[in-house]
């Protein structure tokens, strides 16, 4: 029975083997490039979903970040007072603030200073658990992104050279504005020139430095940072009062409930024991 059952199994094995090479003689070359493409797509959308559950998974740990014994805060120490370097340290409203809550939370504060428009990819793809960057809420940025309560008003200010006939947002028309990549103020700039017209600086105070220079007209930027660079340079003229307030928040990924109630939680504790008006007060007279 064992042979029988063995010439069975090389006949099914030949058979199978001749309907194998006359399908691939009959396929074509388009067709296999087109199977080998979509079976490459499925292995990378197979990777990135595991990828994506994971990330889901450290997000639903019990402290909703990554390591459950660290906060990684990402930020753009770029924005006196909010967040600056100071020696090696990143300092400011924002880091002091985050700390007093990282305190809060039981775990420990890290923060990674980066560009200010790659802060939504770092927290999309987990390597930050939270930005806190002086972070305007609007309606695009929710649509990927949770945000906390806020926890300051604020407001873009006009920033022009002594002399200058620019007075108002009105007079922005047809100027160079120049403005942070990615902030509100690159946005309020749009209403007021055309694209080619609106130059994006990694920093402010790039942008400053080249309404200095004489290579934009005016920059658009937050007010408090507004009143920071104008202070240590007197042929700044601040104009102020122009557009709407806005509020700062931190932002966590979206779906991220279990770290958004935590920092909710401790950023209500910091503010009730007084240490939040003690960090304000500390930054902005």
């Amino acid at each position: 029975m064992e042979d029988t059952m063995n010439k069975t199994m090389k006949v099914l094995a030949a058979v199978i083997t001749m309907a194998m090479m006359i399908g691939a003689a009959g396929c074509t070359n388009s067709a296999k490039s087109n199977f080998e493409k979509e079976t490459t797509a499925a292995a990378t959308t197979a990777a990135e979903t595991t990828a994506a559950a994971a990330e889901t998974t450290a997000a639903n740990s019990e402290t909703g970040t990554k390591d459950p014994a660290k906060l990684v805060m990402g930020t753009n120490a770029a924005f006196p007072p909010f967040e600056y370097v100071e020696g090696d340290a990143v300092t400011g409203v924002d880091a002091d603030m985050m700390a007093a809550i990282a305190k809060k939370m039981g775990v420990e504060l890290e923060i990674v200073d980066m560009e200010f428009d790659s802060l939504p990819t770092a927290l999309a793809n987990g390597q930050i658990d939270v930005i806190a960057a002086g972070y305007t809420v609007n309606a695009d940025r929710e649509e990927t992104m949770d945000f906390s309560t806020p926890y300051y008003t604020a407001a873009q200010t006009i920033l022009v050279m002594n002399g200058s006939d620019i007075a108002t947002a009105d007079d922005l028309n047809g100027k160079v504005i120049g403005v942070q990549t990615g902030t509100t103020g690159s946005f309020c700039a749009e209403d007021y020139t055309d694209a080619d017209n609106i130059k994006g600086f990694a920093n402010g105070m790039l942008a400053v430095e080249a309404l200095k220079n004489g290579q934009v007209d005016a920059v658009i930027i937050d007010n408090n940072p507004a009143k920071a660079y104008g202070d240590e340079n007197a042929d700044l003229v601040l104009i102020e009062n122009q557009f709407a307030p806005e509020d700062y928040a931190m932002a966590v990924a979206k779906g991220n409930s279990v770290l958004l109630q935590k920092i909710n939680d401790a950023l209500a504790a910091i503010k009730a024991d007084g240490t939040f008006d003690e960090i304000i007060n500390s930054y902005i007279k």
